[in-house]
């Protein structure tokens, strides 16, 4: 049995693919890497084809018609014959030290009677032209060198989310609920992330830097303006959020998970509350009321305690001060954090 399944959703990543399959060789035969070709109209099928045919048993090519990045990450789990799961992005990749810590941890992880759920790590910023790199670690929130439970975590700051990078999640728990991203829709990396929480059950955290997230190239989908140009699927993804804790709202009992959902959904509201504020139309603030008055209805809850949260006076006001307040600090938290 593999280890460890890694999904690379892949399209027209001809050019820096094979810096991100190298990196995930060394797992050998406890991993198996699967190079989801999502339609790509350069080298993409060819490059997977050649690994495959280098290294059989290890890596498989998959080859499908354009979906998206979730419909990538969906071919991944359905194809996905490892114990835990991964997905890395074809432009980015994985620290070597760090990949070893995590495969010997988990050869450990498979023998436990109580399955592990989720095993979180360190992702680092690899921000283009960057002297600092950004590293986002969880030491101060989560239990270190033991398994433990959502009720023993504590208080994320804004820039600790756990997200896509820092997770691998066991195979089998993901397909238990009928685990599917939408086709045709960018930033579904939040959705991968926040749709499994209320089914976690039994956690690890190993402090080390494995996620290396490349950023800064101008056409990436984190980019600003290739987010503000997207801004319906940052909608979309940002709805399916919403819906996603309003389905689970009364069902967490714990109180620290039900806390970290809110913290979670509290970002991803407010980045797309900024993006829509610096469109500056007034389809775009019709857009934010709409945004708000959803979450109102599906979940009033939650929208009383995000409107009242300082960014959210901010970012669901019209007033012009709360306007200039509110991109000097996403300026600041560029800088700081690394993002866009």
């Amino acid at each position: 049995m593999k280890i460890l399944t890694i999904a690379i959703p892949s399209y027209n990543s001809m050019d820096y693919m094979r810096n991100c399959i190298e990196s995930l060789l060394p797992g050998g035969e406890d991993v198996e890497i699967l190079i989801v070709d999502d339609g790509s109209k350069d080298e993409t099928p060819a490059i997977a084809d050649e690994y495959e045919a280098k290294y059989p048993g290890i890596i498989r090519a998959i080859h499908q018609e354009n979906g998206g990045h979730g419909e990538a990450v969906n071919a991944g789990l359905r194809n996905a014959t490892g114990f835990f799961y991964k997905v890395v992005d074809s432009d980015d990749w994985v620290d070597a030290e760090a990949y070893q810590k995590i495969l010997a941890f988990l050869k450990e992880a498979v023998k436990e009677e109580e399955p592990l759920d989720m095993l979180l790590s360190n992702y680092v910023y690899e921000k283009v032209g960057a002297k600092h790199k950004k590293v986002i670690q969880y030491h101060s929130i989560l239990p270190e060198n033991r398994y433990f439970g959502w009720e023993e975590i504590g208080h994320f700051h804004a820039s600790q989310n756990i997200l896509m990078h820092s997770v691998i999640y066991r195979t089998e728990l993901l397909r238990s609920f009928q685990f599917e991203l939408p086709k045709h829709t960018f930033y579904v990396d939040n959705i991968f992330v926040y749709w499994p929480l209320p089914y976690v059950k039994k956690m690890y955290y190993l402090d080390v830097d494995f996620y290396r997230y490349f950023i800064g190239r101008d056409d990436q989908s984190v980019n600003e303006k290739v987010m503000i140009s997207r801004i319906d699927q940052q909608i979309r993804v940002n709805k399916i959020m919403i819906d996603l804790y309003a389905k689970h709202e009364s069902m967490l009992s714990c109180p620290q998970l039900k806390e970290y959902m809110l913290h979670y959904l509290e970002t991803i509201q407010m980045v797309t509350s900024v993006l829509l504020m610096k469109m500056n139309t007034s389809e775009s603030e019709a857009m934010r009321d709409d945004l708000w008055h959803y979450l109102e209805e599906k979940s009033p809850d939650a929208y009383k305690i995000l409107k009242s949260s300082v960014l959210g006076k901010f970012t669901k006001s019209h007033n012009k001060l709360s306007h200039k307040l509110t991109m000097g600090g996403y300026k600041i938290a560029q800088k700081w954090i690394g993002f866009n």
